[in-house]
């Protein structure tokens, strides 16, 4: 291993005075000079602490806590200590052989896990820390074969399962300590725990790539990856611990750069809920037992700058049982939390270091002048905060455990064991339920949510991420010999050359949208398509965060509802009246919302009416209906197909790049997520529509690599109906209105996507969908005349674009739409979802009532 952070000759006098000045002053510190502050040892310590001491009590007189100190009542539950890495400083790690001779199982059971909650309820604990290796299925044969004898896909599977049984059997609240999960592992594990964990450790990529170092063979180690791991954590709002081990080989500089990556996740998503110091203790019997143990006034300084980077309102803990006596000293320099300690259980990570008992704390803190009191393994802060923080299912458990006021442990109250189940009433009808037409008569109520500056996450730290990705860029090639491939063979476009036209202005745009539209005629003909359908949207309660979305209401909003399963039942038989020969139903991530309700809704449908096609539920409600049932992808949509799901619609893609993606939502799916629940879609044969939302920090190399992504599916899958373009709707989007987006495409954007479309996703997908809601009727003919050749539906009612600032109105007749057509000089015909022949009956039901609901069309209570 390289140089330590011990090692070296250690700052300057005059850099360590200006440094502490700085921190005396509350300025901002910078990374070089918290590594500085890192060497303060002596007077200069004393001095650190006293600011970082400052920043702390300021913090608990703001949160109506001062001079308190908290800590977790907890057992620890080592649910397996498999584990497929290699971490040379770890001895809670272990391997089958060992746990055979031992007389233990490869993961706890049942059984035993609820042994151990339940002895810790009789004595008060409240929280079970359920910790265990990272996915020892894929290192262990006899991992996987433990799970696949108890019936278990993985071991995230099984901790979802225990996690209920801890919940419903004993009322401990587990906090989950599973290792490295990405966004859909969150999204499964939400519903059974109120707050998670995992150690950052380093961002010293060098002491897990380099052999010898701590971390070096341990996949699970990257700091790249952990870091993600936290970023996906605040995305789905998950209370989450943190933090650095200190003194495994890292220098100042590092352990100040692992500290500002805390920060900065902190800032951007709100979600650390605590910031955990942790000293390194060299252990026998593993290849660091050489190593000398972090000193402590390495561990005090640590503390202090931890605490002055994260501000008066984050939490920092040292763990009690590392620090032999010094508690004292840790509070001076900024603690305000002692973590989880256990009456019942050891610290299996550090064994050979017990637990101090309660009442020492609580003395030690007394003559330190604070008062400690006991809090959940949620913090005080997202009991207090709720949704979307915690899950509807958890907010009982967290209830009973919680002091209103406070949001700490009730110390007087002793867990006991309550239902985890869906929530009730899940349809009954509520709010705003005549948003659907009142939106074109009256509006809505405010141009933006209450929550605006928090449900988000950090607007600044938005602005500074999405700058670089909004940069133009500079194109040389050249724009005639890219008109020319396209001209000749499309499928021949380079990267550069599709990048050249899409930037296309003037003469070449106008060249390229003639190209565009020749190949439309090759592909498809001169037919414009459309299709007489109904919207319904059967609520807008949603808590996920997208940036770019004005529809999502929380449930105490103004604008907010929910349609009752009869309500949507009605709505389709009122569109089959008129002639529809197609539902799109799509609504917000409601958190009361069973994962089963999804199923409830296509089988509402279908019951009242059998020969509707129902098109219903984008890639992020699949996978919000996954994890709410603990079904695979798969399995789900094998049973919404059976409950009636025809096809769903490609929403919820925006733009298939990460870079982007996280700019526009807080939480929801990454772009791996809504190809692999595409892609399974088609292999079960359920069709989808594709899309592209752009015009806002994207630029046209996304929109290159999001049409690529889009032609590489179809390709293996043959399963996209179309792809549609959807110009982004600026005027009530939250990341327009915070200054960041910009107001919506241009018509010259809007002509060069939907060619290039054309182009590239030629020949595999056939048709290419405009958007009259977002453009009108002008525009729309506009781009069939650049490339497009269907014009959608009818939609009857439209919420989501008009809810976003659009001025073009709910509905279109048929003659709206054969109009639309004539104008860009071609024929129009109606179809069906999958492009096909449209029955007579239906269309002679269409044109009888134009495709209009009836006009006194009572409003649905």
């Amino acid at each position: 291993m390289t140089t330590p952070a011990t090692s070296g000759t250690g700052p300057t006098e005059n850099s360590m005075r200006r440094a502490l000045k700085r921190a005396r002053d509350g300025v901002s510190l910078d990374t070089a000079e918290a590594a500085v502050l890192l060497q303060a040892r002596g007077e200069h310590l004393e001095d650190l602490s006293a600011s970082a001491a400052r920043v702390r009590d300021a913090g608990l007189e703001a949160a109506g806590r001062p001079g308190v100190i908290t800590y977790s009542k907890s057992v620890f539950i080592p649910l397996t200590r498999l584990c497929r890495d290699t971490c040379h400083y770890c001895t809670f790690v272990t391997v089958p052989g060992k746990l055979r001779r031992d007389g233990h199982g490869m993961f706890l059971s049942p059984d035993e896990v609820l042994d151990i909650a339940r002895k810790g309820a009789a004595l008060g604990c409240k929280e079970a820390l359920i910790t265990l290796g990272d996915k020892p299925e894929d290192r262990w044969p006899e991992a996987r074969e433990w799970l696949d004898a108890h019936g278990y896909d993985d071991t995230l599977a099984y901790v979802r399962a225990i996690s209920v049984r801890v919940l419903e059997e004993t009322g401990l609240l587990p906090h989950l300590n599973p290792g490295v999960m990405g966004w859909a592992d969150f999204q499964r594990l939400k519903p059974v725990a109120p707050s998670m964990g995992m150690m950052l450790e380093t961002t010293a990529t060098r002491l897990w790539s380099e052999p010898g170092g701590p971390h070096h063979g341990s996949p699970d180690k990257e700091p790249a990856v952990r870091l993600r791991v936290l970023e996906d954590a605040g995305r789905s709002s998950v209370p989450f611990t943190s933090g650095i081990l200190i003194g495994i080989g890292e220098t100042y500089e590092e352990r100040a750069e692992s500290l500002f990556a805390l920060r900065e996740v902190s800032r951007a998503y709100h979600g650390i809920q605590e910031l955990i110091i942790q000293n390194f203790r060299a252990k026998p019997d593993t290849a660091m037992r050489g190593m000398p143990d972090a000193e402590l006034d390495e561990l005090v300084a640590t503390v202090a700058v931890a605490r002055l980077l994260m501000g008066p309102s984050g939490c920092v803990q040292a763990p009690p049982n590392l620090v032999d006596d010094a508690y004292e000293r840790l509070i001076r320099a900024g603690i305000d939390d002692w973590g989880g300690v256990s009456p019942l259980t050891i610290d299996h990570v550090n064994p050979e270091r017990p637990w101090p008992q309660i009442e020492q704390l609580a003395e030690t803190s007394r003559a330190a002048g604070f008062e400690l009191r006991e809090r959940l393994c949620v913090y005080p802060e997202f009991v207090r905060r709720g949704e979307p923080w915690l899950d509807p299912r958890l907010r009982p458990h967290v209830a009973a455990l919680a002091d209103p006021e406070t949001g700490l442990a009730r110390p007087d109250v002793l867990p006991r064991g309550l239902p985890w189940q869906e929530p009730e009433e899940a349809f009954t009808a509520s709010g705003r339920t005549d948003l659907h037409t009142a939106i074109d008569t009256q509006g809505r109520t405010s141009d933006r949510r209450d929550d605006f500056d928090e449900v988000y996450g950090d607007w600044d730290a938005l602005r500074e991420a999405a700058a670089p990705g909004m940069a133009p860029e500079r194109i040389d090639t050249d724009v005639r010999q890219a008109l020319r491939t396209a001209a000749g063979d499309p499928t021949k476009l380079t990267d550069d050359e599709a990048l050249a036209l899409l930037h296309a202005d003037g003469p070449a745009l106008d060249a390229l949208a003639r190209v565009a539209d020749d190949v439309r005629r090759s592909a498809v003909g001169d037919d414009v398509t459309y299709i007489v359908t109904r919207n319904i949207n059967f609520t807008n309660v949603c808590y996920t965060g997208c940036r770019f979305c004005a529809f999502a209401q929380r449930r105490t909003d103004a604008d907010a509802y929910s349609l009752s399963l009869d309500q949507v039942a009605d709505r389709a038989q009122q569109a089959w009246d008129v002639g529809a020969v197609e539902v799109c139903m799509q609504g917000g991530i409601h958190p009361d919302l069973p994962g089963t309700a999804y199923f409830d809704i296509a089988r509402a449908v279908r019951e009242r009416v059998p020969g509707m096609h129902v098109h219903a539920f984008s890639p992020m409600e699949v996978v919000n209906g996954a994890t709410r049932t603990g079904l695979s992808v798969r399995e789900w949509l094998t049973a919404a197909k059976e409950a009636g799901l025809d096809t769903i619609p490609g929403t919820a893609a925006e733009i298939l790049d990460d870079e982007v993606r996280w700019i526009l939502t807080k939480g929801k799916l990454p772009a791996a997520d809504w190809i692999d629940v595409v892609t399974t879609a088609h292999e079960l044969g359920i069709r989808s529509s594709s899309t592209m939302m752009y015009g806002h920090v994207d630029q046209p190399r996304h929109w290159l690599g999001h049409l690529r992504t889009l032609a590489g599916i179809q390709q293996r899958t043959g399963g996209f109906t179309e792809f549609v373009t959807l110009p982004f709707v600026h005027t009530n989007a939250p990341v327009y209105l915070a200054g960041i987006a910009r107001p919506g495409p241009t018509v010259r954007d809007n002509r060069a996507v939907t060619a290039m479309a054309r182009l590239l996703l030629h020949p595999y997908i056939p048709n290419i969908q405009t958007s009259w809601v977002k453009l009108g009727a002008e525009g729309a003919a506009e781009m069939l005349r650049s490339g497009a050749n269907d014009l959608g539906g009818t939609l009857m009612e439209e919420t989501i674009s008009r809810m976003a600032g659009s001025s073009y109105g709910s509905y279109k007749s048929v003659k709206d739409l054969i109009a639309v057509a004539e104008a860009a000089g071609r024929p129009a015909r109606p179809r069906t979802t999958l492009y096909g022949e449209v029955p007579q009956e239906r269309q002679r039901a269409a044109l009888a009532s134009d495709g209009h609901l009836p006009e006194l069309l009572p409003v649905l209570d």
